[in-house]
């Protein structure tokens, strides 16, 4: 039986709910975070149980090794959470040339950062949550002593992901991810069990410990072991000194709804440059070809000028408020034209990122988001803790005049970016939409389709989507009508039509109703998406 066979189309509706919702990637992640919920857990709670729980039951997106940003809605106000990490102190451009690389490896022991996922887990629960760590891991920890069977969407991209590191991880540091991810000599099938204990004993260990035992005990002196026996920079100091960062969110007003992000070292900005661009040309129209050309034309324009500037803040050759001020819009928005334009070559690769989005009976709200960067990252896991470790670092520059230069214990410019809309002063519910550079591109057009077309949550996430990849070149979904394709095709636009959408990104809406109270999910068609409900 073919479980990616779908000859037919399908429908979903939105999810209500009044007690609580949670919106993810995987049917058994979202159910670990409402069974939490319902022990007394808050949406805080939630969203460290899924999160903990999308480390075992999607791997191929995200790991215990990866970085993790939130907006965080309690007593009417949004906090922001950076968890991403820097570059180990003994990495540098020096290194890295003389290692033989005139770029930085996207996979191996060079591009892998020091991890901020179980900080992230351990302050949240701390900060806002009411139960103690350990509990809200335990669905999580089930799952990988246990097993559970794969759905299709998972299925598809471990064996896509097994297939390539058959090529590339023939050396010994690899060997451990096959150790763990190919158990059998293959990846298992669609419906098969897989288990973790190792990953299971891992999370019992950061759950008791409230992580320490990941940046200052045993974990991490597994991790400083194994990387001294290959020739690896991360150490036990890069973990012990590491600090996650609780930062003011940055936000846009488009059209009357405020539109929130976590500032730079992320690429959420991106998406609100692009909307403020945006505020100075005409309303959308939904199925119109001159709001499609603009909204391509102003996302290229962001992203240029993003990927030019966004790093650390300090780092930044310019203030991030001047690139989302009125006058900078102004001056971009006289760059689109009746055509596309051909800007500097982006070249846009892939990602691996969860998201997902939590909300209770009592008003909190979570948007978090966790990634390992491509799919399992690095390659590169710990010997007997399951620990797969990001390849972050893939995204630093070997040019020390590039704001994005590689440095010793810098954060790189970071694709994984929370969403999160309020209206005058009062939540209207976190979103997003993960995929690597696509996820300016999907925060944007989920803001469009929710504000301007007025689509329920779950229409939003369904309409097809386009992407800017470089120059003039534009994908769009199999769905994607072919007469706007063609259209824009005559307006100059580069489109190329797909036969698989997974490059799209994979989106979670919940929105709160702020006279009753009540929730209302969409969860992404896109992939294995779930909606748990209370």
């Amino acid at each position: 039986m073919d479980y990616l066979y779908n000859p037919y189309a399908t429908k979903r509706h939105t999810a209500f709910a009044k007690n609580g919702m949670v919106a993810t990637s995987q049917p058994l992640a979202a159910q670990a975070g409402i069974e939490i919920m319902q022990q007394g857990g808050n949406a805080i709670d939630t969203a460290i149980a899924t999160a903990a729980a999308l480390t075992v039951v999607e791997p191929t997106s995200n790991g215990i090794g990866g970085d993790a940003f939130a907006l965080v809605w309690v007593d009417h106000k949004l906090h922001g959470l950076n968890a991403s990490g820097p570059a180990p102190q003994s990495l540098t451009i020096e290194q890295v040339k003389a290692a033989g690389h005139e770029k930085m490896p996207v996979h191996g022991l060079t591009p892998i950062t020091v991890p901020g996922v179980p900080a992230a887990w351990a302050e949240l629960a701390k900060k806002f949550g009411k139960l103690p760590l350990i509990k809200s891991l335990a669905p999580a920890i089930r799952y990988a002593e246990e097993g559970y069977p794969l759905t299709p969407i998972l299925g598809k991209y471990w064996k896509i992901a097994y297939n390539r590191f058959k090529e590339i991880g023939t050396s010994e540091e690899f060997h451990a991810w096959f150790e763990t991810f190919a158990p059998n000599g293959r990846a298992p099938e669609i419906g098969e069990m897989w288990r973790s204990p190792d990953h299971a004993e891992t999370l019992r260990l950061i759950g008791e410990s409230n992580a320490e035992a990941f940046y200052h005990g045993e974990l991490a002196d597994k991790i400083d072991a194994f990387m001294e026996k290959h020739g690896g920079y991360l150490r036990k100091s890069d973990l012990e000194s590491y600090k996650l960062e609780w930062v003011t969110p940055i936000s846009t007003n488009y059209r009357g709804y405020d539109i929130w992000e976590i500032p730079p070292n992320g690429q959420g900005m991106i998406t609100l440059m692009g909307l403020n661009i945006l505020s100075e040309l005409p309303t959308p129209i939904p199925h119109d070809v001159q709001s499609l050309h603009n909204q391509i034309e102003a996302m290229k324009l962001a992203f240029i000028d993003g990927k030019a500037f966004i790093t650390e803040q300090a780092d930044m050759p310019i203030d991030y408020r001047e690139l989302l001020s009125k006058a900078y819009a102004e001056k971009r928005v006289k760059k689109i034209g009746e055509h596309a334009t051909i800007p500097e070559p982006l070249e846009l690769p892939t990602g691996g990122t969860i998201y997902l989005a939590a909300a209770d009976g009592e008003g909190n709200m979570v948007s978090f988001i966790q990634s390992n960067y491509m799919g399992f990252g690095s390659g590169v896991v710990v010997p007997g803790t399951g620990i797969a470790l990001q390849n972050r670092g893939a995204d630093f520059i070997l040019e020390a005049t590039h704001p994005n230069a590689l440095k010793p214990g810098k954060r790189s410019y970071n694709t994984i970016i929370p969403g999160f809309i309020t209206k005058e002063g009062q939540a209207v519910g976190p979103f997003g939409v993960m995929g690597g550079f696509m996820q300016p591109q999907g925060h944007l057009q989920l803001a469009i389709n929710t504000i301007d077309y007025q689509l329920n949550p779950q229409a939003a996430l369904d309409a097809p989507r386009w992407q800017w990849v470089e120059g003039n070149k534009v994908l769009v979904e199999p769905e994607f009508p072919n007469h706007l394709a063609q259209a824009l095709a005559r307006r100059g636009h580069d489109i190329q039509a797909t036969v698989d959408a997974g490059s799209f990104g994979r989106g979670q809406i919940i929105w709160r109703d702020p006279k009753t109270g009540v929730l209302s999910g969409g969860t992404e068609s896109r992939t294995d998406g779930a909606i748990a409900l209370w």
